[in-house]
């Protein structure tokens, strides 16, 4: 089934009683907690960020690949990036530090932010081209460095460009285009070279994703997709075991739900 069809899927099953025993979806793996957070790659592995400090990389058939127990060495890990299953970048945001782990979850290097004057990274991401993106606070400015922290490239200063400066809490770049997202004014579009595209009013989103071009997130009701092919935004009523998600991640024939720290794998037809 297609990422389209999986939200036509949501709006039956949030009407019935129960989600979790409609046919629609199928239960296939449930890993036990303490699981503080999670990320999946575009090989289906799945990263399970535990909360005594502990990363585990599990294979799509649910076996242990890798495990990486160094994680709260500069505190508490703000995001975790598997864009590139080769490279995983783990982002320490109160110690302005990157850590970049290869498949096997070894440390390939570190990267300490604040020796490249970059004292106040709000978010990053990894680039297209295998480097890193990130927003400059104190220059108000997208940025992608190297993997030494070398400035390659640079937008123009967001306080020149906008009347109120977005302050993204995530960076995605996905389909030729680097997407900014601050829950509170919206999603922010550049192209490769820093310029800005556009910008979309969706606040308030959690989990945002970009899914085959289409902008993805949800509230405490609904999840949306909005097509920017044909500008439209469609909404589909949660079903509960979706909706009390502290974390969701969609991806094609599987749902990977986060919920009372434990993860449920469904898949869906």
């Amino acid at each position: 089934m297609s990422i389209r069809s999986f939200f036509f899927l949501l709006l039956f099953a949030a009407t019935g009683a129960r989600a979790q025993s409609d046919s629609l979806f199928r239960l296939e793996r449930n890993y036990t907690g303490p699981v503080a957070d999670f990320t999946v790659d575009n090989l289906g592995n799945m990263y399970l960020l535990y909360q005594n400090g502990q990363l585990k990389k599990l294979l799509p058939n649910g076996d242990s690949a890798a495990v990486f127990n160094n994680v709260r060495k500069y505190g508490k890990v703000y995001s975790v990036d598997v864009s590139n299953p080769l490279k995983v970048l783990l982002y320490y945001k109160d110690f302005g530090t990157v850590v970049i782990l290869d498949r096997f979850l070894n440390v390939r290097s570190t990267l300490d932010l604040r020796q490249q004057q970059l004292s106040q990274v709000r978010a990053i991401a990894q680039s297209y081209d295998n480097n890193i993106w990130l927003f400059d606070d104190i220059d108000s400015k997208l940025k992608k460095i190297a993997d030494d922290g070398r400035l390659l490239d640079q937008s123009n200063d967001f306080r020149q460009i906008f009347d109120s400066v977005p302050v993204p809490a995530t960076i995605i770049d996905q389909d030729k285009a680097v997407y900014l997202y601050d829950p509170s004014k919206g999603i922010y579009i550049f192209d490769y070279y820093c310029g800005f595209r556009s910008r979309m009013p969706f606040t308030g989103w959690v989990d945002f994703k970009v899914i085959n071009k289409a902008l993805v997130g949800r509230d405490g009701r609904f999840l949306y997709r909005y097509d920017a092919g044909s500008l439209q935004l469609q909404q589909y009523p949660l079903p509960a075991f979706i909706n009390t998600a502290s974390k969701v991640v969609i991806a094609p024939g599987l749902l990977y739900v986060l919920k009372d720290a434990s993860i449920m794998v469904y898949s869906y037809k």
